[in-house]
């Protein structure tokens, strides 16, 4: 059994039809959502905003692979096009690993390029760590610490004014 911590988020076409269809798709490994958040886009100025969300799955068959070949068919079936000259550029549907946990609640480590675990970047970006503290208050970014102190440290705490919660787009479970 693994445990994970997957962020969503998408800029082009029907975002907020996207969002909630990868949760949809997601409905038998999802524990919890969190709120939509809308945000300006990172890295790349120029393009749309973002809708973000985080997702806490759980599954007794998936390994940290599993949960990145689940991630990469939800941005497939979303149309995701990836342009190697944009890396930060816009896009249908990104869902990213952020960390994974074994059955034993030990975090996943990996260095295979393809699936850095926990995320290299998570531990930076607010528009990963304030959805994921309204699923998990007492969440603890592997190698990094406590979500919490991560919000007020820098560059995340000068990004965190800019997130703009979305209560009119509610993501949920069908369960």
């Amino acid at each position: 059994m693994s445990r994970a911590v997957l962020a969503l988020g998408g800029n082009l076409g029907d975002r907020y039809g996207r969002l909630r269809d990868a949760v949809r798709a997601l409905d038998d490994v999802l524990l919890v959502v969190s709120g939509i958040y809308e945000t300006s886009p990172w890295g790349d100025p120029a393009q749309p905003d973002y809708l973000n969300a985080v997702a806490l799955v759980v599954d007794p068959d998936a390994d940290a692979r599993s949960w990145l070949d689940r991630c990469r068919a939800l941005e497939r079936a979303a149309g995701r096009e990836r342009d190697p000259t944009r890396p930060y550029g816009p896009r249908s549907l990104d869902v990213d690993v952020i960390a994974v946990w074994s059955a034993d609640d030990t975090p996943v480590r990996s260095d295979d390029p393809e699936l850095i675990l926990p995320h290299p970047r998570a531990h930076l970006r607010a528009f990963v760590l304030r959805p994921w503290i309204d699923i998990q208050p007492y969440g603890q970014l592997p190698g990094h610490g406590w979500l919490t102190d991560l919000l007020n440290r820098e560059p995340v705490a000068t990004d965190l004014p800019e997130l703009r919660p979305r209560p009119d787009l509610p993501l949920e479970s069908i369960q």
